[in-house]
């Protein structure tokens, strides 16, 4: 499975690590995938979705199950 995030496609990006005598060494960026339970077309799945997609609201997401029995006691 690649690391992208399944709503807007964001995937690591790659740069140079730089020292402070210049010397250069290859280096990525990961996003920040979580792993989340998502509502999709009315079916539940665990997608990877970037902490920025979840904030900004562009997945629902479902409450697990575990959560809503704990609260019922």
């Amino acid at each position: 499975m690649a690391r992208t995030c399944s709503v807007c496609g964001k995937h690591a990006s790659v740069g140079n690590n730089v020292s402070h005598a210049n010397n250069k060494t290859r280096r990525r960026w990961q996003p920040n995938l979580q792993r989340v339970r998502a509502n999709l077309n009315g079916t539940v799945k665990r997608i990877l979705a970037c902490t920025r997609c979840i904030r900004s609201g562009k997945i629902v997401k479902v409450a697990s199950a575990g959560s809503t029995a704990s609260r019922a006691a």
